[in-house]
């Protein structure tokens, strides 16, 4: 049954399931929902308190209008541990997906978590990158029939990718494009790489077969973090390998003890 919790009045829905530490906190990224943790969810809660969530603006969340309403990555961490609290989480490990592991940087900013697990994130060290997202905020905005998204969307997968291929090209370009250009714009801007290089707690990263961000440069900003990569998965590598994911997860928590 979904739950919800509130952040400054948005109403945030969330799964959760299991009992045990560490608790884990499932963040999704860009314009998806807490189902794309599905795997994770299922296979953690065996051993451990779970909870996935949809972000402000996604999924059965509330979607305030981002002419009005903030979308930065700061506000996105607020919301996060909202939910943390709400479901009775002191310090999980936050686990986030592209977008999702900004957030994760971000919470553990606030001091809010023990261990940030960044699965395939988004751009942290890769400027490049991060300058291609704000020069594109004004093209999501005015994407109205989805089309540039759709052709964004479908350079996330390798050739081989099939886990929910056709379903997320058809999710991601739906979604408001308000909002996912505030997002968007919200990526380019978060300083990952200083985020990165102040985080006080245990910090893993799981690539894909074609990371945004280059190990070494992760090292460099961070010289503790824990780098891991998956065998034949684009960027929605929980989906399409979960338990090469889940094993290195597993270890992760088993070597950090968070």
């Amino acid at each position: 049954m979904t739950k919800f919790a509130s952040s400054a009045g948005v109403k945030l829905a969330y799964d959760s399931a299991g009992s045990g530490h560490p608790q884990l906190l499932f963040v999704h990224g860009w314009c998806c929902d807490r189902s794309h943790f599905e795997p994770q969810l299922r296979h953690f809660a065996a051993n451990h308190s779970v909870a996935a969530m949809d972000l402000r603006g996604h999924g059965e969340s509330s979607r305030p209008n981002p002419v009005t309403t903030s979308y930065d990555i700061a506000t996105l961490a607020e919301d996060a541990l909202a939910v943390a609290t709400a479901a009775g989480f002191r310090r999980p490990v936050v686990v986030g997906h592209s977008l999702g592991a900004l957030i994760g940087l971000a919470c553990a900013a606030l001091d809010g978590v023990s261990a940030v697990v960044m699965v395939d994130p988004a751009p942290i060290t890769n400027e490049k990158a991060k300058k291609f997202f704000l020069e594109s905020v004004n093209a999501v905005a005015a994407d109205e029939d989805g089309s540039w998204r759709t052709s964004f969307v479908q350079g996330m997968f390798l050739p081989s990718d099939l886990a929910r291929r056709s379903a997320i090209i058809g999710q991601l370009p739906a979604q408001d494009p308000g909002v996912a250009a505030a997002l968007m714009q919200a990526m380019g801007e978060f300083d990952g790489n200083t985020a990165l290089a102040k985080a006080s707690v245990p910090v893993v990263s799981i690539g894909s077969a074609a990371p945004t961000n280059s190990p070494a440069d992760l090292r460099n900003a961070c010289p503790t973090i824990t780098i891991g990569q998956t065998i034949g998965a684009g960027h929605f590598n929980q989906l399409e390998v979960p338990d090469q994911v889940n094993a290195m997860i597993e270890r992760f928590l088993a070597i950090t003890d968070p």
